[in-house]
């Protein structure tokens, strides 16, 4: 079997992916996890063409290094994100060639069931505690939201303010609907060192499950010193672009939940 061509894909609202064919008749489709950088992924994937196009698809490893490593200097996410969409696509073709899920590929299901979280909203208090309550009692036991201010500062996010305003929510949907409820919060690394340890160490008495992403990925020296000056959970790895960005984070105990995004850090 040979690869016969490689084409990408941007979707309307600006997610990336790409359709990996054969001669066989086989196709893989994967997707890159950057959607306000889908243009400059195709352009990646197509500078992979000439290696791509008449090999093995089997060779899922050695395409990953040539992907990875040909180009001599580092790519960076952007590289990285294209390499998870073809990486994916590869391992797509060889699961339906062989005809077994992907999984069993890899070492074979380890569990039979994973814990899930949805996504909450509202403006409110009264809304945020609403939707909690649909997604306690639709049989969910996480929910989660994003710390926003939601004044009205003409767009502008104020952090004094948006941690004010989540702590309200995070004590309202407690007092709500109890303690066996898990409160996730995420960040999504719009806080910086100093109101971010602020907003962990005033949230601790809700005793919230994790704190996603709670500073940028860029300086790992910042998430040292939160680490280090805050006992609550912390989730973080959704920007982190390669399995190196994640062994210091790992090795450090600087993180108590690894979000690897397989879209983004290169794949499997």
């Amino acid at each position: 079997m040979k690869i016969t061509n490689v084409k990408s894909f941007v979707s309307a609202d600006g997610h990336f992916f790409v359709k990996v064919e054969t001669d066989a008749g086989i196709y893989g489709v994967g997707e890159g996890g950057l959607r306000r950088r889908a243009l400059a992924l195709a352009e990646v994937v197509r500078s992979f063409e000439p290696f791509l196009i008449g090999a093995d698809p089997f060779r899922i490893e050695h395409l990953w290094q040539v992907m990875f490593r040909g180009g001599f200097f580092p790519g960076g996410v952007v590289q990285s994100a294209a390499v998870s969409a073809v990486d994916i696509a590869l391992w797509d073709i060889k699961g339906k060639a062989l005809n077994v899920p992907v999984y069993e590929l890899l070492g074979g299901r380890t569990r039979d069931k994973v814990v899930c979280y949805p996504h909450n909203g509202g403006g409110s208090i009264d809304a945020i505690i609403e939707s909690c309550r649909q997604t306690y009692e639709a049989g969910w036991k996480f929910v989660r939201w994003s710390v926003v201010d939601h004044s009205d500062s003409g767009g502008t996010f104020e952090p004094r303010r948006a941690i004010q305003n989540t702590l309200k929510q995070v004590e309202a949907v407690r007092q709500a609907l109890g303690d066996d409820l898990e409160i996730l919060i995420d960040v999504h690394t719009r806080l910086d060192p100093a109101d971010s340890l602020d907003f962990c160490n005033k949230v601790a008495q809700y005793n919230p499950f994790f704190i996603e992403d709670p500073l940028r990925a860029e300086n790992p020296a910042s998430l040292r010193r939160l680490r280090q000056q805050t006992s609550v959970p912390l989730a973080v790895g959704e920007q982190f672009d390669s399995k190196w960005a994640f062994r210091e984070v790992i090795e450090e105990d600087l993180m108590d939940y690894c979000r690897v995004d397989v879209c983004i850090a290169g794949a499997v």
